[in-house]
């Protein structure tokens, strides 16, 4: 059961990824949820910048950005009060204990685990 406060379709995603085949994916199952892509990034300065500026919903961080730790965008989207996520395929022990609460997406993920995380950032 979900209320209207956390209802997926129609909201606007930032995808922060590297991976070309994970971008993909989650914008397959972004878009079969009835999300929008209000954008996507692939290094850490364009998407520090785009978390600065951009209108969106949520914002889905691999936490692994090109070698780069993506801990100083999350920083960013935590002072404007805008929820996210964190993808990750090495577990919730390498955050850093200011972020240990945020919801997080373990790679590889599904659709399902994917709604949840979400919708748990949207709560």
């Amino acid at each position: 059961m979900t209320s209207a406060a956390n209802d997926l379709p129609g909201r606007r995603i930032l995808v922060i990824e590297d991976e070309s085949m994970v971008m993909m994916l989650l914008q397959d199952m972004l878009e079969d949820i009835g999300c929008v892509i209000a954008d996507s990034a692939s290094r850490l300065e364009e998407a520090i910048g785009k978390a600065k500026s951009l209108a969106f919903d949520v914002a889905i961080l691999d936490v692994n950005l090109n070698g780069e730790r993506t801990f100083p965008i999350a920083e960013v989207l935590a002072e404007r009060g805008v929820p996210f996520v964190f993808a990750t395929g090495y577990g919730v022990t390498n955050l850093p204990a200011g972020f240990s609460g945020r919801p997080v997406l373990q790679k590889p993920f599904q659709q399902q685990e994917l709604e949840r995380v979400l919708r748990a950032a949207l709560a």
